[in-house]
């Protein structure tokens, strides 16, 4: 079977999130066309998007911008320390 990488995608994207991705990236390996490929290949094995696309209702908004301003509450421990203590704040 070719393997040959010789297929072609365009995307236009805002420069901004461009380099804050490829920062991510460059963290942990992989290359933008890398990237790219695995998420293809997800989307054919997955038959569709490899992740739940939804807007954020009302509580999740705020609670995403009390994190960008820094408001938001930070854990620490392992997983299960971490569950414990949110089941214990419900």
């Amino acid at each position: 079977m070719d393997m040959a990488k010789t297929g072609y995608i365009n995307a236009r994207v805002e420069p901004k999130l461009k380099k804050e991705a490829e920062k991510v990236l460059r963290s942990v390996g992989v290359n933008t066309s890398d990237a790219v490929s695995m998420f293809l290949r997800q989307v054919v094995l997955q038959e569709g998007l490899p992740f739940e696309v939804r807007v954020p209702n009302k509580r999740m908004r705020k609670a995403i911008a009390d994190l960008r301003a820094g408001k938001g509450k930070v854990y620490t421990g392992n997983t299960k320390d971490i569950f414990d203590t949110l089941e214990k704040g419900r």
